[in-house]
């Protein structure tokens, strides 16, 4: 297989035109010099800022930087949103080391099983995925919320923090491809070819290039259109990746090389674990594909609280429920009763209105709040008390009635 791919592009350029960048890692040397710590530290081995650890950071950062900024545009609650993104990643941290021991190098866990705990010590891509969506799964099963949505926010987010961690994969050099000359290989040093070649391809960097038109694809439709169906940035970002991935493992380091024998993935039935996973992924993508084809935008994660209702609750001392505040919008059963209300059509005034019970923010809102819950007191004066109602009806025929003889006699008089 390598000469095929070497013997194929050697005749199509001159051969690989990318040089290879050996980023060194910056000792903390200092640390040695400073109380207490210095006595723990070996001057011979300090502690340093490597390249691949740096970058994969700044890209966790920046994917759950953009990520929250993308649930807060949607009124997701960013405290629950904050909580689902540490999940994901620790559980996808994790369990992307186990896949990759137990997957790529059976053989180094049954020599050394505490490998396992050795988190640091090797990840895998689709590892991570798994791990990733465990993780949230479990969360999903631990405070009894909806994730759906949350998934998508944080896929759309996933590419952008994925050119990251390829990058640091390219410094490092820890996906070595097979040997190749080929205009987009990369040139490494001589210790790590073979006569007739000049290159090898490096597979973190292949990928990191080809996920910068996916994480650019993500944004551009993201700030088009901010609400889309869940499921959609899923279906994308499953159905673009799998297939690249598949071909991609075709120039992975083949079984024989000579020189990264230990580089050597593992394959089952002639595919290594990632094109497996890949078919995985590719039917996960087109299921959801299907599904979120002509649907509607429709939320389902924990929203944030909306500012007037926050206000809402300060504002409204509740409803009228007892006798007392009832009173205080009909007023006394005593007042009725005199001659100065009762007008000469034989009409009854209708009670003072009682004084807004909601503080005017001067939105249109809040002055519909405050009319609909003077509606509701009249409601619950006229028709919660039946006793006050039938009292002031009689009181005021009594006072009708009294007026009517005043006039009688007059008339008599007369």
């Amino acid at each position: 297989m390598a000469s095929g791919w070497g013997g194929y592009y050697s005749g199509c350029v001159a051969g690989p035109l990318i040089p290879y960048i050996d980023a060194p890692e910056l000792p903390l040397s200092f640390l040695q010099h400073l109380p207490l710590l210095g006595d723990l530290i070996d001057p011979n081995s300090p502690p340093s800022i490597k390249p691949f650890g740096t970058l994969v950071a700044i890209g966790v950062y920046v994917g759950s930087w953009v990520t929250m900024n993308r649930a807060r545009q949607r009124r997701i609650d960013t405290q629950k949103m904050s909580d689902f993104i540490f999940w994901v990643v620790v559980a996808g941290f994790v369990i992307s080391h186990l896949f990759d021991a137990i997957t790529y190098h059976p053989e180094t866990v049954k020599r050394d099983p505490l490998y396992l705990l050795r988190v640091w010590d090797g990840l895998s891509s689709y590892g991570g995925f798994l791990g990733s969506t465990i993780g949230a799964l479990a969360w999903r099963w631990y405070r009894k919320e909806k994730i759906m949505e949350m998934v998508d926010v944080t896929v759309s987010a996933f590419p952008i923090a994925w050119v990251f961690g390829r990058s640091g994969c390219s410094v490092v050099h820890d996906h070595p491809g097979a040997l190749s000359n080929a205009w987009f290989a990369v040139k490494y040093p001589p210790q790590y070819l073979q006569d007739g070649f000049d290159g090898r391809f490096d597979l973190g960097l292949i990928e990191m290039v080809l996920t910068i038109p996916l994480a650019i694809a993500c944004t551009v439709l993201w700030h088009r259109k901010v609400n889309r169906p869940n499921g959609f940035y899923v279906a994308l970002t499953l159905v673009a990746y799998a297939p690249v991935r598949f071909f991609l493992d075709f120039l992975r380091v083949q079984p024989g090389d000579a020189i990264f024998r230990g580089a050597t993935d593992h394959r089952y039935w002639g595919l290594t674990p990632a094109q497996w996973m890949s078919f995985l992924a590719l039917v996960i993508g087109v299921f959801y594909l299907r599904k979120i084809w002509g649907a509607d935008y429709v939320p389902n994660a924990p929203r944030e609280p909306e500012d007037d209702e926050l206000d809402d609750e300060d504002s409204y001392d509740g409803d009228l429920d007892d006798d007392d505040s009832i009173d205080d919008d009909i007023g006394d059963d005593d007042d009725i009763g005199d001659d100065d209300s009762i007008d000469d059509d034989d009409s009854v005034d209708e009670p003072p209105k009682k004084k807004a019970a909601v503080k005017k923010k001067g939105s249109a809102k809040k002055k519909a709040a405050s009319k609909k819950s003077s509606s509701k007191k009249k409601a619950s004066a006229e028709k919660g008390s039946p006793n006050k109602t039938a009292s002031k009806k009689g009181a005021a025929k009594k006072a009708t009635s009294k007026k009517r003889s005043t006039k009688k006699k007059g008339t008599t008089k007369a």
